[in-house]
């Protein structure tokens, strides 16, 4: 068994998942009563809105949702089958992951009213710690240029929010660039994680000898919750082996 492996569904589950009908009633009537804002993500990620939780009818276990100021996008909505929510309130990520939804009137205003999710995943601010990756064997980022080249680096640093790289070039890039085709390999995972990235800075370092090093930090937009639950399992690995070294 790999290493990454031997952290199970369930660890990740407990460490990060929000469970059972009132614990998951308790949340979202929460975030509802603060009004938080979420991005409701639909069509596998291709649209989405900003919407607020409004209400959960417990009595019916579905959750209460303001609705898009676009009448297109509240068609395309509704005819979803899968449905990502996310927020950062308080700086802490939160998703959740619900079926189809149905307009309905709530308040004299319409609204969507949609089942509670199976579980409610939430990363405290220390999940997003960056740990340095392995010097030897290091992770490899692939990415499309906006100019259409391939790009591929080494990455320094990694969290669930995103991703150090190392260059000997700047590539072109610059803060707020959009990389919408990009992807990288977790060692021992079958399958690669795709995801689209925001170049967040691009830095010169001297090193010795005259020599320029370029760092560029990527953000990371729109993870999948399973790609997110793999890449949290790869760093508590790194993180667990390097306490034991220590």
């Amino acid at each position: 068994m790999s290493q990454i492996a031997q952290l199970s569904e369930e660890e990740i589950e407990e460490r990060f998942h929000i469970t059972g009908p009132t614990a998951i009633q308790f949340t979202l009537a929460g975030y509802a009563t603060h009004k938080e804002a979420f991005t409701a993500q639909f069509a596998d990620g291709k649209e989405h809105f900003l919407t607020t939780l409004l209400a959960v009818d417990e009595e019916a276990q579905r959750l209460i949702i303001d609705c898009s100021g676009s009448a297109d996008l509240n068609r395309l909505f509704s005819e979803s089958k899968r449905n990502v929510f996310i927020a950062r309130p308080g700086g802490i990520h939160v998703q959740f992951t619900c079926g189809p939804a149905k307009q309905i009137s709530f308040e004299d205003a319409p609204a969507f009213s949609l089942a509670l999710p199976k579980f409610i995943m939430r990363l405290q601010r220390r999940e997003f710690f960056r740990i340095e990756t392995p010097r030897t064997n290091p992770l490899q980022f692939h990415a499309r240029l906006p100019n259409d080249a391939l790009l591929t680096l080494p990455a320094n640093n990694i969290s669930v929010a995103g991703i150090g790289l190392t260059s000997s070039s700047d590539h072109g890039l610059s803060s707020g660039i959009a990389l919408g085709n990009c992807r990288f390999a977790l060692p021992e995972d079958d399958q690669d994680v795709f995801i689209k990235a925001i170049v967040r800075h691009v830095t010169a370092h001297e090193l010795r000898a005259g020599i320029t090093q370029w760092r560029i930090g990527l953000h990371f937009e729109s993870m999948p919750l399973a790609a997110e639950n793999r890449l949290q399992r790869y760093i508590a690995h790194i993180e667990h082996e390097r306490r034991e070294l220590s």
